[in-house]
């Protein structure tokens, strides 16, 4: 990028920078976002593909969690950066829909093409898709339908919608009922729902169906010494944030000693010191001890001789966790620790699950903490097991939060799609042109579970069509018959603020990069990181580049 003064050029960006302006930098990033929508695109639906991921150390992920494929795929184009991040922002917002909201800003992007093509400004296109987008969530909420936390059954297809596909199998009703106990046990009497509130702990070994609730919290921990009991009824626990064992001074200090009557004084007091935080422990009636530090082999002696179970070095999650669970206290300091800081519960047990030992902490009289327990039949299986609970658990929670659902099966697609076309006619002028433009990009979803489940796309679409016409708004694909049927009647529900969250990310992301007309990437951006250098890692032409159906 130089200018010209009297002859003499004018360097103002570093040698080896490149500038991509215009519509030249529009078609590169549209291309980008485009081609890793088409990298997920076939994950979506319950007929959806799987990918397998190799990192650079050879590890493999088998998925076909939108999040987790784009998070472990090597993107470097900047535009293909902003579609991860829209899958990012899904997860963290809902935990499910982040293939839907990927899918649906790439069409967003390739519809908008369409009317660049035609010379609309990108801000007229903006302008719309914002406009488009505002509707979109209103049509959304007049098709939702309530529900409350007592519905079980109605939670439970909730969970299992969002698990299907992801290898949980015919097992994916039992998961499910897990998932709506584990939020219903953690909501809070405000009605919200924290699900860091319940653990998620897989292993490997057994089936699916062996996978369990505990009403407590499990601790992927044993207990610290052979002689301390393995089982504990009526335990009371003490929760320390302090190191039971001899710290180092904060300043540099030295003792000399000159004799080994010096040296035996020195190593008595250590005992007795250690001797007197055990007694300290002992003294509030604790027969369970969980402790966040360390734990010095001289102290795992004497709590072994009282019989109290210890386990140290528990993470800070875990440590939050047993003290909602149990009621009881984080203490930093053990002279500080007394009765009325002990949590209680009916039972601490060592259980060898696999070949792990881990600590269960059961019978507590309110657990507003729980743990699920997963297990499968090899590693891979127990790792898409833990995305799909996970993904199940948070739009329970959503739901519960909410009170609201739609029907799934691409049946709010093609009824937005309708309304948006009538909305798209009383709008008027250009902007008409791209609220159409939003609504033809809302079909894609219908198009593509479609396509994934070996159906005729057209055939499908036209069929759906028609049964939102006649106003059937829960119209949706069945997979199996190809045939539109009652979403709500056959149990396929989402949470309503899953769509709306997915539309809201896809229009603000592919608005963003409308409005770029100018690319300028410094040197150091490397292969791949500049614009129209082959997208992310290479991808248009190499993996998914091609434009939608």
């Amino acid at each position: 990028m130089a200018g010209q003064l009297g002859g003499t050029p004018v360097l103002i960006l570093k040698e080896g920078s490149q500038r991509t302006a215009g519509r030249e930098a529009q078609r590169s990033n549209i291309m980008a976002a485009k081609a890793v929508a088409g990298a997920v695109r076939t994950t979506l639906g319950p007929k959806g593909m799987d990918k397998m991921l190799v990192d650079t150390m050879g590890d493999v992920v088998i998925t076909n969690d939108g999040v987790t494929i784009l998070k472990e795929m090597d993107i470097e184009h900047p535009a293909a950066k902003m579609m991860v991040e829209i899958a990012k922002t899904q997860d963290a917002e809902v935990g499910d829909g982040t293939t839907t909201a990927v899918v649906v800003a790439g069409e967003l992007l390739k519809q908008a093409e369409a009317l660049l093509d035609q010379e609309i400004h990108p801000t007229v296109i903006a302008a719309g898709y914002r406009d488009a987008t505002d509707k979109a969530i209103e049509i959304l909420k007049s098709i939702a339908v309530k529900v409350t936390v007592k519905d079980e059954e109605l939670l439970k297809k909730i969970a299992i919608t969002a698990m299907t596909g992801k290898g949980s199998g015919t097992s994916r009703g039992d998961l499910a009922g897990l998932a709506v106990k584990a939020v219903k046990a953690v909501i809070d009497e405000d009605g919200t729902v924290d699900t860091d509130n319940i653990t998620v702990e897989k292993k490997v070994g057994a089936g699916i169906t062996d996978s369990q609730l505990v009403e407590g919290v499990v601790v992927d921990k044993e207990r610290l010494h052979p002689n301390m009991p393995k089982k504990v009824t009526g335990a009371q626990i003490a929760l320390l944030n302090a190191p039971v064992e001899i710290e180092k001074t904060e300043v540099d200090a030295k003792i000399e000693i000159t004799s080994p009557d010096q040296l035996q004084a020195f190593l008595d007091q250590e005992e007795v010191m250690l001797k007197g935080m055990v007694e300290n422990i002992v003294k509030t009636g604790a027969n369970v001890v969980f402790a966040q530090k360390g734990i010095d082999d001289l102290a795992q002696h004497f709590l072994a001789k009282a019989g109290i179970y210890t386990v140290r070095r528990v993470k800070k999650s875990d440590m939050e966790k047993l003290a909602r669970a149990t009621g009881g206290r984080i203490v930093t300091s053990i002279h500080e620790l007394t009765k009325d800081d002990l949590g209680k519960a009916g039972l601490v047990e060592e259980r060898k699950i696999g070949d792990d030992k881990m600590t269960f902490v059961e019978e507590c009289t309110n657990p507003k903490s729980v743990s699920i327990i997963l297990r499968g039949g090899t590693e891979h299986v127990v790792d898409e097991l833990e995305r799909a609970m996970n993904d199940a658990i948070r739009v329970v929670g959503v739901v519960v939060e909410d009170k609201m659902l739609v029907p799934g099966g691409g049946a709010p697609e093609v009824e937005l799609a309708l309304r948006l076309r009538e909305y798209a006619a009383t709008v008027g002028g250009r902007e008409q042109l791209a609220i159409e433009a939003f609504a033809d990009a809302m079909e894609v979803i219908p198009k593509t579970l479609a396509e994934n489940a070996g159906l005729d796309q057209i055939d499908s679409l036209v069929s759906l069509r028609s049964q939102h016409e006649k106003g059937v708004k829960s119209s949706g694909l069945d997979m199996e018959t190809g045939k539109p049927v009652d979403m709500l009647n056959l149990g396929v529900v989402e949470p309503l603020r899953v769509k709306t969250q997915a539309i809201q990310s896809a229009a603000e992301a592919a608005v963003m990069i409308l409005r770029i007309d100018d690319v300028i990437a410094s040197k150091s951006g490397g292969p791949g990181g500049m614009p129209g250098a082959g997208g992310p890692g290479g991808m248009p032409g190499g993996m998914g580049g091609e434009d939608f159906d």
